[in-house]
């Protein structure tokens, strides 16, 4: 492969916040091979793209870690049981709206398969790279159970249709037996329901998910194969008995305490707090098919979001970006950078979008930073994120230039 050279860019450093002006980077063989000061009289081969970079931000590509590229529709039921030929295709504008906004990576919390990340990183289809959880881990009428209410239960919550979000297992051997089945199937990281959810019918919020050996059993399994268990919960008590049960990131977590927060701390477990689609859902929802009994739940989460990040910051648990969209709600994608610059700054919502995205996937010095022998995931920018997020914002109007693994998927 031939080099690409940005020349004279404006490189954002998201560990010190600061830009760092008249830079060339170079990038040879999908990995960034140098940063250094504009140098006028270097020598540059006939080969090399010369990409003019001066007066932009040339920044890394972001990262989403709580996203379902699967979910096609706010009604979870219809998404599950659609054809499994639709959900598929469903997905592809998804994935690559994903991409266009600067997101070239994201954590596919349930429902995003290796089929999908091996088709996005063969080019197959355009999106982000994929770090998938194949099917959520949910206990019978859990937050991953969307069977109705009935005399009499369906007999199995089971489902291994493509649009399946989740899969509903009961009992320590059996959660062991899904994690290494999950595993095989190829998932990066395993995720379960520790508490009640919105877009479930029959769990409320202060519902606990498994019980202590279920979730030992989960957490003991994932790092047998050198991974690690997320966890939807939103309550103290959920928050802190998964965290003390070994879980490492825990999603949502609009209701958490002071204490909790601290304990987290404390474990060094991670937040992926995902503001945006409690918005989107109390604007959009029921006009766009959420259910009555999920609009319903809605305003018992939104309306502690922002106080959490708070909370979580001052507490100092590290914190990963997330979005958690379903349906046509996709397009707010960006609008997580906004809500989290507005109450914690830009910095901090960068960084979050960036190096601890990056740190909790295990990708610490390959993804999220602009460095030699980092991959080459890369946003020419006009504009300087750090004074203003608009240049985020949107469907990636003002981004110039979008590369993932040395590849240009746009550049205008």
């Amino acid at each position: 492969m031939s080099a690409i050279l940005f020349q004279s860019a404006n490189v954002l450093d998201v560990e010190s916040l600061t830009l760092k002006s008249n830079q060339d980077v170079w990038v040879e063989n999908g990995l960034i091979k140098s940063v250094v000061l504009h140098q006028p009289d270097v020598f540059i081969a006939d080969s090399t793209k010369v990409v003019k970079a001066q007066g932009k931000t040339l920044m890394p590509g972001l990262i989403d870690c709580h996203v379902h590229v699967i979910a096609a529709h706010l009604n979870l039921n219809i998404t599950a049981n659609q054809p499994n030929v639709f959900a598929t295709l469903r997905a592809l504008p998804i994935m690559k709206g994903m991409l266009m906004r600067g997101f070239t990576t994201v954590r596919d919390a349930g429902g995003g398969d290796w089929n999908l990340a091996e088709a996005t990183r063969t080019d197959m289809v355009e999106g982000p790279r994929i770090f998938a959880a194949g099917r959520a881990l949910s206990q019978t009428g859990g937050h991953g159970d969307g069977r109705p209410r009935s005399d009499v239960i369906e007999p199995c919550g089971c489902s291994s249709r493509v649009g399946a979000l989740a899969r509903v297992v009961d009992g320590v051997d059996n959660v062991r037996l899904a994690v290494r089945e999950e595993i095989m199937k190829g998932a990066n990281q395993i995720k379960i329901m520790a508490s009640g959810g919105v877009a479930s019918p029959n769990d409320p919020i202060h519902y606990l998910g498994y019980s202590e050996a279920e979730i030992r059993a989960i957490v003991d399994e994932a790092e047998h194969a050198g991974t690690y268990v997320m966890a939807h919960a939103y309550t103290p008590k959920a928050i802190h008995r998964a965290v003390d049960y070994g879980v490492r990131s825990i999603e949502h977590g609009n209701l958490i305490d002071v204490s909790t927060a601290q304990f987290m701390a404390d474990q060094q477990a991670y937040m992926v707090p995902t503001l945006i689609t409690y918005e989107a859902l109390a604007n959009e929802g029921a006009s766009l098919g959420l259910p009555a009994v999920s609009v319903a739940k809605i305003e018992t989460v939104r309306s502690q979001g922002q106080k959490a990040l708070e909370i979580l910051a001052k507490a100092g648990v590290k914190m990963a970006l997330g979005t958690d969209l379903l349906g046509e709600s996709h397009r707010h994608q960006s609008e997580e950078l906004r809500i989290r610059a507005d109450i914690l700054g830009n910095g901090a919502a960068l960084q979050q979008a960036t190096l601890n995205a990056a740190e909790l996937i295990n990708m610490t010095g390959q993804l999220g930073v602009v460095k030699a022998g980092a991959i080459a995931d890369l946003l020419l920018v006009d504009g300087n994120p750090l004074n203003d997020m608009s240049c985020l914002l949107g469907q990636g109007d003002h981004i110039q230039a979008i590369m993932k693994d040395g590849k240009f998927y746009k550049h205008t």
